[in-house]
């Protein structure tokens, strides 16, 4: 089985880009949380928010099929597949909750540390309904894309029951917990 150690060091072999590490360990801190909270395997969860996006900087046209080609030729067939599916687009089926809950965590974990980075207080104060507010607001943080975060929120709460506010609550806690590692002190 994969270790954090080797995921990590893969990612940094394969992202040049802070800033996009920076975002995997955002999604891996959000998916950590998520799987504890629902008991799940805390360690898989995390590596699938850590390799989500591994592939991209250093072959943005073959994202996700290296990555996802890398973990297969290891056995780790569910984080490949998990991976595989965190873009509704690309067709691939959602089946367990690491695939929801993976689409769940990744647009709307980058959603949110962009609402924090135009805040003086950073996570300091911020609740759900100005991020909801702010997700109507198509010029905001025009990369991501708002049908995601909807299908992703959708999934989620259909397969672990709570609300947007209290899944984007929880999201909004973890960031601030890590804040200083994320470049996110006010």
């Amino acid at each position: 089985m994969l270790t954090r150690d080797e995921a990590w060091q893969l990612l940094c072999d394969w992202t040049p880009s802070e800033k996009l590490r920076t975002h995997a360990r955002a999604v891996e801190l959000v998916m950590r949380d998520l799987a504890a909270g629902l008991g799940q395997d805390v360690e898989r969860f995390g590596l699938a928010g850590l390799l989500h996006d591994a592939d991209y900087d250093s072959w943005p046209s073959e994202h996700p099929h290296r990555i996802v080609a890398w973990l297969r030729e290891r056995g780790d067939e569910d984080l490949a597949h998990a991976i595989s599916a965190h873009y509704t687009r690309w067709g691939v089926p959602h089946d367990s909750l690491l695939d929801k809950a993976l689409l769940a965590s990744d647009e709307i974990t980058g959603f949110l540390m962009a609402c924090a980075l135009v805040r003086p207080t950073r996570t300091e104060g911020l609740e759900p309904k100005s991020v909801k507010k702010k997700l109507k607001d198509k010029a905001f943080a025009a990369g991501v894309d708002r049908f995601e975060v909807a299908e992703g929120m959708r999934m989620l709460i259909e397969a672990v029951g709570g609300t947007e506010d209290e899944h984007l609550a929880r999201i909004i806690a973890v960031l601030h917990e890590h804040r200083a590692e994320l470049g996110l002190n006010g």
